[in-house]
């Protein structure tokens, strides 16, 4: 029995020993730090270790908690950052300043960012003092930490790729913010554009479908001469044409850009010829005629490229907030209104008129409108405000114009798809407004004469009859001749 107890003992030993020789063996591996230490001229900051951002960023996201919107929340102005880095970081290697291993990781975290990744890391709120330093030296330590990883480095160990040396070399955020502004404008200008004509081309095919409905047009509210509902609908595809080519005209005033200017457009810093090889690459990246301004200290501190796109951005809302409002005033009704035309039914108008339907989507257009018109307001304030070789206050002018351009784009295939495919005309309605109407007495002026069409209009306003109702009692005319007046092309001047 004893022999069994210290068989037993022995066993349990010898597997005790075992356990601890397989622990001694097997590898310590040590715990992940939750920061890493970073410093700048205020002294150290503890960063979070996985994080791609560095001391600068960390203090601005102490500073600036204002509105809650991040770089990110508009992903073109992201991927403008990483183009202009993308450029200088080319523009500077071929300088001779930038090494090529630098330049290569540079390059793969620049197209990283351009791809879409890491753009959680792009923190720092729209609103910033410091005329967009903060948003700049995100740019630089998030792209210079992708890079130091790519090369095999730790975050951090900026001995190797280094935010302000490598990431802003020959560049200040004089130069590098407002020209990632207009990057981002002409990026995402791009695809506003394409909605638009979108919207455009649906206003003329309403056009071409409403040709032969003839009805009043009206100025000042009163009625004046008969057109038909196609030329209408194409009148308000032609004014959004119109507004579409000021933008495109708009955006060439984004492509003059100043890098090279560094502080204040004297190029300190900056080699001799980057700020030409720096607008060059911006060209080949974006695929747009980006060039280098003639005067880097007149471009620093001149807004004239922000004022002139903002502006265009407002005429097309003013126009199309108009033919929102026209709209919904055709539709109005439909026992007490124009009601010459119906809006798509979307949702229950009243929570307590019963059968009511409201023009939701014309009136969330002029919303939209509303806001741009005002946003141009905020961009015009804010560059009249700089101060001798700079303005401070471009921050306000991007998050205004991101704004407008951002509100614009989601709104516009809503207002196109879910009313202006959908609109019907009441042609009895219109029929009836024709046949009744006093306005159709101008277009018998060359038959009858200013004098009996003068006679005619003030007898139907007196009894309250209509003039094709009268021309047929006083036989004034055929059938067959008020039928050839009343033929949409003969009425409405159509070719």
């Amino acid at each position: 029995m004893n022999n069994i107890k210290y068989i037993k003992l022995l066993s349990l030993v010898i597997l005790i020993g075992f356990q601890c020789a397989l622990a001694q063996k097997k590898p310590r591996t040590e715990p992940t730090p939750a920061t890493r230490t970073e410093k700048d001229l205020l002294g150290e900051k503890q960063i979070p270790f996985d994080a791609y951002y560095g001391v600068q960023t960390a203090r601005a996201l102490e500073n600036f908690q204002v509105s809650g919107m991040k770089t990110n929340f508009y992903p073109d102005y992201v991927k403008a950052y990483a183009i202009v880095k993308l450029a200088a970081a080319r523009a500077n290697a071929e300088d001779g300043r930038l090494k090529k291993e630098k330049l290569d990781a540079i390059e793969k975290a620049c197209l990283a960012v351009m791809d879409g990744k890491y753009h959680d890391q792009f923190i720092v709120d729209l609103y910033q003092g410091g005329a967009g330093t903060s948003a700049n030296m995100n740019s630089c330590e998030v792209l210079a930490n992708i890079a130091l990883e790519m090369s095999g480095h730790k975050k951090g160990e900026y001995q190797f790729i280094e935010p302000h040396d490598d990431l802003n070399m020959g560049q200040s955020t004089n130069d590098v913010y407002p020209t990632a502004i207009k990057v981002a404008l002409i990026l995402h200008n791009e695809k506003l554009i394409k909605e638009a004509e979108a919207l455009s081309q649906s206003f003329h095919k309403k056009g071409d479908e409403f040709k032969n409905i003839v009805k009043m047009g009206r100025t000042e509210g009163q009625d004046a001469v008969p057109m038909t509902v196609g030329q209408e609908f194409h009148a308000f595809g032609n004014q959004l044409d119109a507004e579409i080519a000021a933008l495109k005209r708009a955006e060439t005033f984004l492509y003059e850009q100043n890098m090279g200017a560094t502080a204040i457009g004297t190029g300190i810093t900056a080699s001799p010829g980057y700020a030409e090889k720096c607008a060059v690459h911006l060209a080949k990246i974006t695929g747009k005629p980006i060039v280098m301004s003639k005067d880097l200290i007149a471009a620093t501190s001149s807004q004239q490229g922000f004022v002139v796109y903002s502006s265009a951005l407002k005429s097309y809302a003013i126009a199309l907030s108009k033919i929102s409002s026209d709209l919904i005033f055709l539709a109005s009704g439909p026992r007490t209104g124009i009601f010459e035309i119906n809006l798509p039914a979307l949702q229950p108008g009243s929570s307590i008129m019963p059968g009511k339907v409201n023009p939701v989507m014309p009136e969330l257009m002029n919303e939209v409108c509303f806001k741009v018109i005002g946003n141009d307001l905020t961009v015009t304030l804010a560059a009249h405000s700089g101060l001798l070789q700079l303005n401070a206050f471009e921050p306000v002018e991007a998050i205004a114009m991101f704004e407008s351009q951002g509100l614009l784009f989601k709104s516009l295939p809503l207002f196109r798809k879910q009313c202006i495919d959908g609109i019907t005309v009441n042609e009895d309605v219109q029929k009836r407004n024709i046949e009744r109407s006093i306005g159709i007495v101008t277009a018998l002026n060359p038959v009858l004469g200013y004098e009996k069409t003068t006679e005619l209009a003030k007898e139907a306003l007196q009894s309250g009859k209509g003039i094709l109702e009268l021309i047929r009692e006083k036989k004034l005319l055929t059938e067959d001749q008020i039928k050839k007046l009343m033929d949409p092309v003969t009425l409405t001047g159509q070719k």
